[in-house]
């Protein structure tokens, strides 16, 4: 059973910075890819960003390219999401799962989600 528990979020002017964190448990997070997700109310949860288990490798979203960065340390089981440039449009729920996928289908875990509000 993996748990995921997501900080971080919170109330940001547009242009601002934020990182959210998502703290799994286990022994074996350094196994997992992580991603993270965002939903928007009255729409579906879409793809932000995603990075192996080593870090080696990363995926990003079209629209947060450039102004977001996920990353990583395995040693407190933890992944990063540095959230820059910020616009109203960002605003979201933010969720990370487990697994390494541009599609949400391919997750299996998932955290209970943090919200992130941009005001413009």
């Amino acid at each position: 059973q993996v748990q995921l528990v997501e900080s971080g979020g919170g109330l940001v002017q547009a242009g601002g910075s934020l990182r959210l964190s998502c703290a799994a448990s286990g022994p074996t997070f350094i196994r997992y890819s992580m991603g993270w997700f965002r939903q928007a109310p009255g729409e579906e949860r879409m793809f932000v960003a995603a990075i192996t288990a080593t870090g080696e490798n990363t995926l990003y979203a079209n629209s947060v390219k450039g102004r977001f960065t996920i990353s990583r340390d395995n040693a407190k089981n933890t992944v990063y999401l540095q959230m820059n440039s910020l616009k109203p449009e960002d605003t979201a729920v933010y969720y990370c799962a487990k697994g390494f996928s541009r599609s949400s289908l391919e997750y299996d875990y998932w955290g209970q989600g943090t919200q992130v509000t941009v005001s413009s």
